[in-house]
């Protein structure tokens, strides 16, 4: 499993099988199972169709690390708009997740900051949130400096935190006192030892500890946990840690990927947890979806499946 988990990230930074794969009619079938089309439309059709399932949905364009910084506007700008044509569309519970980098963070923090505060406006003056994703290691300190700077402004702003990260237990420790909001999910980037734990199960005992610290602080007000994970025992037990904590089902959250593991995200809605699906789209999937079968290897077999039929 360590090996395959290593082929597939080793593979999301490719160029060459970007470019080659992509092309495919095979590799178009099978990411069908992970994100609705390419088109922000697709996405907002995706999300409603899951609205009666009482499930939230997070809209994200997939692409990152650009060329310049006039990328970075046009990003923006498509956000901006993407805010506007959810509340056209009535899709109350659906909100808007970013990558700094999609925002210009190599070239500029000063102006990803800008693009991060006029998004944070436009989603508080039509009242809905932001969310800023993290990407690897090597991002993590300027993300969060990214955070405090328009959280202090607008507190309907959300951060992730990777749990398989060494550093995180000290990054939320640093951030409860701003009463943050923050997704905290197991990581699905490339990393040395060194910065992250490499082995599943030392990830998912310090995602189970770091869930636990985030109840502790919701049971004091001080923050909203959300849990990103499609590790349903794991899930169960943090539900477990909640109850005893007596933390209320409205006061955190669960989040999963659009199309892994629907029926339980539909199970657990039914069941009274607030809980949303991640939905992707965009161009520029095939380092987002090498990162996706990095995190379940068996998900191989499906595209296998496309290929054959």
């Amino acid at each position: 499993m360590a090996i395959a988990r290593s082929i597939f990230l080793r593979a999301s930074r490719s160029q060459w099988l970007a470019e080659n794969l992509m092309r495919r009619s095979f590799a178009r079938r099978a990411i069908k199972r992970f994100m609705p089309g390419e088109e922000l439309s697709d996405a907002l059709d995706a999300a409603a169709a899951l609205s009666p399932a009482n499930l939230g949905t997070i809209l994200t364009k997939l692409g990152e690390n650009l060329a310049s910084l006039a990328e970075a506007d046009q990003v923006r700008d498509h956000y901006l708009d993407s805010y506007d044509q959810i509340r056209e569309r009535g899709l109350q519970r659906s909100v808007v997740s970013v990558k700094p980098t999609q925002l210009g963070l190599d070239h500029s923090l000063e102006a990803c900051a800008g693009h991060l505060e006029r998004l944070a406006a436009k989603a508080e003056s039509v009242g809905s949130f932001l969310w800023i994703d993290m990407e690897d290691s090597s991002y993590v300190d300027r993300t969060l400096e990214l955070y405090r700077r328009v959280q202090a402004n607008h507190p309907a702003v959300g951060i992730a935190l990777q749990a398989y990260l060494r550093r995180t237990p000290a990054d939320l420790a640093s951030l409860l006192p701003l009463n943050p909001i923050v997704r905290l999910v197991k990581g699905a980037y490339a990393e040395p030892p060194h910065v992250a734990f490499p082995a599943k199960r030392e990830t998912d005992l310090a995602f189970y500890d770091l869930a636990g610290t985030m109840l502790e602080a919701a049971g004091r007000g001080r923050t909203v946990p959300i849990f990103g994970s499609h590790d349903i025992p794991l899930l169960r037990r943090i539900v477990g840690r909640a109850e005893q904590l007596g933390v209320a089902k409205g006061k955190y959250e669960i989040h999963m990927l659009y199309g892994i593991k629907m029926e339980q995200q539909r199970a657990l809605a039914r069941e009274g947890h607030a809980v949303a699906t991640l939905i992707s789209y965009g161009s520029a999937w095939f380092p987002w979806y090498m990162r996706r079968l990095a995190e379940r290897p068996a998900n191989v077999w499906f595209v296998m499946r496309s290929f054959l039929g």
